[in-house]
């Protein structure tokens, strides 16, 4: 019988859950909001239009659903068979009709909802693999998808902004992004100081703490996150050698 309720019963896991569903309801009032003219307008992408971000997100919801069956089923079905085909999708979809494209958004959001809403306790842990080549459990699409739909959400450049993003988005946002650019040896003397995160005078910090003589970022959690993924610099200041450097101009994330 297939369920009626999510089968996960972990209460961390139910809460990702549920911020991810709430990111896809955030994603679909913006989305509401513009008129089927307003798609064709920019968005805060270089080279996509608002059709180019909504093909995206629906296409993304799909890809991520493979995995939800792969990790159900045991038999792999990766997100997208190429690099290439994923761009094509998403090329495609920028084409279809409006009625088309906030159909694919709407249709493909319910299916995975429903493949996450059907993947019992013991499954979860069932390992997948991203686009990207990372193998991680099923519970990480969660996450995947939560990003996905938020900043997105900010991307269709109709109203939503950082500020509207929860608190624990945001911070679990910048802790994956510093994160990649110490992989890649880019956070060299690059220090963030995130300025009261939650109303209470809480501070965070992330980057090269142990620089005699950083380049500071300072901002609210907000601010700081626009920057962080190439959105704007609006509310963050910036101080020390390397203030103009290349890499403080931090690449849009798709």
């Amino acid at each position: 019988m297939v369920a009626r309720y999510d089968l996960a019963t972990d209460p961390g896991l139910q809460a990702d859950l549920l911020q991810a569903r709430r990111g896809t309801a955030f994603f679909a009032r913006k989305l509401n909001e513009l008129t089927d003219a307003e798609l064709d307008g920019g968005s805060l992408l270089p080279d996509w239009t608002r059709r180019h971000v909504v093909a995206h997100v629906g296409y993304n919801a799909r890809a991520i659903a493979r995995l939800l069956e792969w990790a159900a089923t045991g038999v792999e079905t990766p997100m997208y068979s190429s690099p290439e085909a994923r761009n094509h999708e998403i090329s495609f979809g920028a084409t279809l009709s409006p009625i088309a494209l906030r159909n694919l958004f709407d249709h493909s959001a319910v299916h995975l909802s429903v493949e996450w809403r059907d993947l019992p306790d013991e499954n979860w842990a069932n390992e997948v693999r991203t686009a990207q080549g990372r193998t991680v459990p099923a519970s990480e699409t969660v996450w995947m998808r939560t990003r996905e739909v938020w900043i997105h959400a900010v991307d269709l450049d109709n109203g939503a902004a950082f500020n509207d993003i929860p608190a624990p988005v945001l911070e679990r946002l910048l802790k994956d992004i510093t994160g990649a650019w110490k992989t890649r040896g880019t956070d060299t003397g690059l220090l963030i100081n995130v300025t009261d995160t939650a109303g209470n005078g809480t501070d965070l910090t992330f980057g090269d703490t142990s620089a005699a003589d950083p380049t500071t970022i300072t901002g609210p959690l907000p601010a700081v996150v626009e920057w962080a993924t190439g959105r704007g610099d609006s509310g963050v200041t910036v101080a020390g050698p390397s203030a103009e450097s290349a890499v403080l101009a931090a690449p849009k994330w798709i």
